[in-house]
């Protein structure tokens, strides 16, 4: 999944949502540990780790999605 956000933000998209399954182990360790190391060489990256499985709450999947598009429109707006 890095791979393919880096290869996003290469391509001039730096808006991106990884929406991952709760047990998805490697993404978990390598991908949540890397995506902080992107955000440092990318600074224009915007980038949001969503944990989906039947216990999460949806008010706070949605809140973060939310949060992440207000972060990209002021990026915009600047």
């Amino acid at each position: 999944m890095t791979g393919e956000m880096l290869e996003l933000i290469n391509e001039g998209v730096t808006n991106i949502i990884c929406a991952q399954p709760f047990a998805c182990l490697p993404n978990h360790i390598v991908g949540k540990g890397v995506i902080k190391r992107i955000r440092h060489d990318h600074l224009d990256a915007n980038i949001v780790a969503i944990d989906y499985d039947p216990g999460a709450s949806e008010v706070n999947q949605l809140n973060r999605i939310k949060l992440m598009l207000s972060t990209a429109q002021k990026k915009l707006k600047k």
